[in-house]
């Protein structure tokens, strides 16, 4: 922090910044993964309760102050280039292989795919599908850490209450988008790359045309309200059968 002058200025090791931080993701997604798997709580509500927990506790640690990085190596992760790419490219493809890897070459791709689907089914069948939900949970947790640290290193700034803040909209409509079920089940990676980049595109178009920052996420979520509508078998239903009436009126 700067305030006139230098008051209070740690030098911590790159690499131990990262360590510490994959290390914390990793803990919250094992709470979030045991809350769900073993506490049989809603997804929903106890990654939401981590989620303003957490911001909570940051808020106390950083004493409710915006951290400043001065650290020109730490500005490379999230703003930097390699061979003419922004590097945070590089990050996304290495993320990407692992999990193709280890969703598409292995099979816990399909015990995930499994217990999505229907997990007592997945249960009966042999699969733990409570470790399966915890290795999820978990995953999610690592790839929220490095988005994290992508995210810090761009403003150049480690800020609790703003840094982040209604990406997680964004990280459901672009996998909601990508073809996978709310309910879960079948995915693709590809797709949800897919769905990240239209989301994307959509908010630097709003933001272009000059839409202000909070009606972009009221947009936002009535585009996850249409999808969350297609995608459910009584909309359609009923939409087709209000059609098949207008017809034979017709």
């Amino acid at each position: 922090m700067l305030i006139g002058q230098v008051t209070d200025v740690t030098s911590t090791p790159l690499a131990l910044v990262i360590v510490i931080t994959l290390f914390v993701a990793i803990l919250c997604g094992i709470w979030n993964g045991l809350l769900v798997s073993r506490g049989n709580i809603q997804p929903m509500v106890a990654t939401l309760v981590l989620m303003v927990a957490g911001r909570g506790i940051a808020q106390l640690i950083t004493d409710g102050q915006i951290i400043t990085v001065y650290y020109s190596p730490f500005f490379f992760i999230g703003a930097g280039y390699l061979l003419g790419l922004p590097f945070p490219v590089f990050i996304v493809a290495v993320v990407f292989l692992f999990a193709w890897l280890m969703t598409r070459r292995t099979a816990i791709g399909l015990f995930i795919e499994s217990v999505g689907t229907n997990a007592r089914s997945s249960f009966y069948s042999g699969v733990s599908e409570k470790n399966i939900k915890l290795l999820a949970y978990v995953f999610c947790a690592i790839c929220a850490g490095i988005a994290g640290l992508i995210i810090s290193s761009n403003v150049k700034s480690a800020d609790a209450n703003n840094v982040g803040l209604g990406l997680e909209l964004d990280a459901i409509l672009a996998v909601v988008i990508g073809g996978t079920l709310m309910s879960g089940g079948r995915f693709s990676l590809m797709a949800s790359i897919i769905g990240a980049l239209v989301i994307q595109s959509m908010t630097t178009t709003m933001y272009a045309v000059g839409v202000p920052a909070m009606a972009a996420q009221a947009v936002k979520a009535l585009v996850v309200l249409v999808v969350i509508l297609l995608y459910s078998e009584q909309f359609r239903s009923g939409v087709g059968k209000l059609f098949v009436r207008k017809g034979a009126k017709a």
